[in-house]
């Protein structure tokens, strides 16, 4: 739909806790204006071709003027681009959406308003306390930490639940103007980074909550107030564990997660991280996002579409990666054409991933080799009992600046005959993404996970285009390299000058178990 704004809530951060509607329609957009607090890798859902802008609106730090942000949802509007206006949390939860929509209006533009989930539901959940209980509180309230003194505190201390956003900064006030009304021994909890893998939670009362408080800022973090705290302990243990193991208490004694407290760099494709992100995650990590691939289209589409055409004189399509996968399926349904073209065809693939993207066009290669690498495939091709490669023909669709080259030589060698055809091309980005220079530069990396040798290369480009080599190798003197496997880490060694950990399994689930295993 043209000629619209959505003010979308973007919940509390991961694509997990987004609403299917919300992602749909970052999925559609042309232009994404975000806040600051907006997890960056809900931005990835959307096309590649969608402008991406970060309005800023972090308190105490510099942002985009409001009147900015109205004027460029309404030139964007009537420019009759699809808007989303991105939101930490549920648009009218402290989500000064209002101004916005005031502007829109009287520029007669159309808008819409999509709910998202507040931290100020989801932090008490996530840490295991229920907001309304029969015995301990019938109804909460939901407040922000500033403007103390044009509150009714006394008023305020009667209702029995209170969440308190934005508070920790004034944290001593508000401790302050809470004991006007209600004692000191009430229960306090304060969750910071709900719903991720660093999530923490304290708690203790009004009178001793700020003696178990570490030093410096604990923003953004929620404050709940009441007797509902007691139960945080008990139902954190067990009513949280489907959700990804978050930590839920300092005080807590419970097993380490073999990555808590640790930062991973994921260098990555825009837009293909999420699995590998997750599986970091699950184990504890904090994940900052470093795109060093663009997957673009290949300086032309003729040979692919013709070799399509001609399906029916292939043997085998040998597909090697997502992006071979993706790209051949795209351009076989700008034939008009689904997967029921491939019925003459046996399908051969490298990876669990490659399998796994395939499934969702509703096949099942033929032939997958034991070991991850594309190397093996020639083995697993010759194992086929009574099966010969002499003059079999098969389509390769591949990346356009060339690779698997041994797989290829390989093949011909033992009389296969290989159309190698460029599907896609994967170039640098024009430049490094800010939040990863800012990680990189002030050495707050634990580990930096490579999956693929030119991830290595574009990783050095962009760092060059920066700074000198000597500079930024210093800033990752100290971290980690996690390599995916040999061809990687070979890459690595050259232009890194080494390898701490490599996957036994060549797949991006051995990866992340081999980072697991090196701290």
């Amino acid at each position: 739909m043209k000629n619209k704004v959505f003010i979308v809530g973007a919940g509390i951060g991961s694509v997990k806790f987004l609403t299917v509607r919300a992602r749909d329609l970052i999925s559609d957009a042309e232009v994404i204006i975000s806040d600051a607090l907006v997890d960056r890798t809900l931005l990835d859902l959307a096309p590649e071709k969608c402008d991406r802008l970060i309005a800023g609106k972090r308190g105490g730090q510099e942002s985009i003027k409001q009147a900015e942000i109205n004027q460029m949802l309404v030139e964007y509007c009537l420019q009759g681009k699809r808007v989303v206006r991105l939101k930490s949390g549920d648009p009218w939860i402290f989500g000064r959406s209002l101004p916005e929509i005031l502007a829109l209006q009287a520029a007669n533009c159309e808008w819409e308003v999509v709910a998202g989930i507040s931290s100020a539901i989801a932090a008490p959940m996530l840490a295991g306390i229920p907001l309304t209980e029969v015995e301990a509180s019938s109804c909460f309230a939901v407040m922000t930490g500033h403007d103390l003194d044009r509150l009714p505190w006394e008023a305020i201390a009667q209702i029995p639940t209170l969440v308190i956003l934005m508070g920790t900064n004034n944290l001593e006030g508000l401790l302050a103007k809470l004991q006007q009304g209600k004692s000191g021994d009430t229960k306090i909890a304060i969750v910071r980074w709900c719903g991720r893998a660093d999530q923490q939670v304290w708690t203790g009362t009004l009178n001793n909550i700020q003696s178990k408080l570490p030093e410096g800022s604990l923003s953004p973090s929620v404050i709940i107030i009441g007797e509902v705290v007691k139960f945080h302990e008990q139902l954190s243990r067990q009513g949280n564990q489907s959700l990804e193991n978050f930590e839920q208490s300092v005080d807590l004694e419970k097993e380490k997660l073999a990555l808590q407290g640790k930062t991973i760099l994921v260098t990555r494709a825009a837009g293909q991280a999420s699995q590998f992100t997750d599986l970091l995650t699950s184990q504890g990590a904090k994940i900052i996002e470093m795109p060093t691939l663009a997957i673009l289209p290949p300086t032309s589409w003729e040979i692919l579409d013709q070799a399509i055409a001609d399906l029916a004189q292939y043997d085998w399509l040998i597909l090697t990666s997502a992006n071979a996968v993706e790209s051949f399926f795209g351009r076989l349904r700008e034939a008009g054409q689904d997967s029921r073209a491939l019925h003459s065809l046996k399908i051969a693939v490298v990876g669990r991933k490659t399998a796994e993207v395939l499934a969702n066009y509703g096949i099942s290669p033929d032939l997958v080799p034991t070991d991850f690498v594309a190397d093996a495939l020639v083995d697993a091709f010759l194992a086929i009992p009574d099966h010969a490669l002499t003059d079999k023909k098969m389509l390769f669709p591949r990346v356009e600046s060339g690779g698997r080259e041994i797989l290829v030589e390989q093949l011909q060698h033992h009389g296969a005959i290989v159309d190698a055809i460029a599907a896609y091309e994967s170039g640098c980005p024009k430049a490094i993404d800010p939040v990863a220079l800012e990680a990189i530069q002030n050495q707050r990396l634990d580990a930096i996970a490579f999956a693929s040798s030119k991830t290595v290369k574009h990783f050095c480009k962009l760092l060059d285009r920066v700074e000198s080599q000597e500079t930024w190798r210093s800033w990752i003197a100290e971290v980690k390299i996690a390599s995916i496997g040999p061809q990687t880490s070979k890459t690595c060694y050259e232009l890194l000058g080494r390898v701490d950990c490599e996957a036994l399994e060549y797949t991006l689930d051995g990866l992340a178990e081999a980072i697991g295993k090196s701290f």
